[in-house]
C-alpha cells in the first residue's frame, strides 16, 4: 500500500501531534504516575513527622542538667558527627521507642546549634 504524497504530511502531522497530546498533560499540565505521586506523598509525611517530632528532642535536650555543656561540646563538632552525638545521647529517640526516628537528630541537632 502506497501513500500518496499529500497525505503523508498530514499523518506525520497527525502522529506528532497525539505524542505532543499525551507529553503535554505530564510536562506542564502537572498530571503524575502513580508512582511519582506515592513517592511525593511519603516525602512530604516524612518531611512532616520530622517536623513534628525535632521540638520533643529540643525539649528533651533542654531537660538535662548539663545542656549547657553538650551545647558547646555539639558546635565543636562536624554537622554530619553532630547527628549522630544527638542520637548517641537519646534526645532523638521519642518516648516510648528504642530508637531514635529518621531524619529527628539532624533536625534537632540544627535546633540546638541555633541555641544560645
Amino acid at each position: 500500500m502506497e501513500i500518496s504524497t499529500s497525505l503523508k504530511p498530514a499523518l506525520l502531522g497527525a502522529l506528532a501531534g497525539a505524542a505532543g497530546l499525551v507529553a503535554l498533560p505530564f510536562t506542564w499540565g502537572g498530571w503524575v504516575t502513580n508512582d511519582s505521586a506515592q513517592r511525593d506523598a511519603s516525602n512530604t509525611a516524612s518531611s512532616a513527622v520530622v517536623a513534628a517530632l525535632a521540638p520533643i528532642c529540643l525539649v528533651q535536650f533542654q531537660q538535662k542538667p548539663d545542656s549547657s555543656l553538650q551545647i558547646a561540646a555539639l558546635k565543636e563538632i562536624s554537622s554530619y558527627d553532630q547527628t549522630s552525638f544527638v542520637e548517641k545521647a537519646g534526645w532523638a529517640t521519642m518516648p516510648g521507642s528504642t530508637a531514635p526516628v529518621s531524619g529527628v537528630a539532624k533536625a534537632c541537632a540544627a535546633l540546638i546549634s541555633n541555641l544560645k
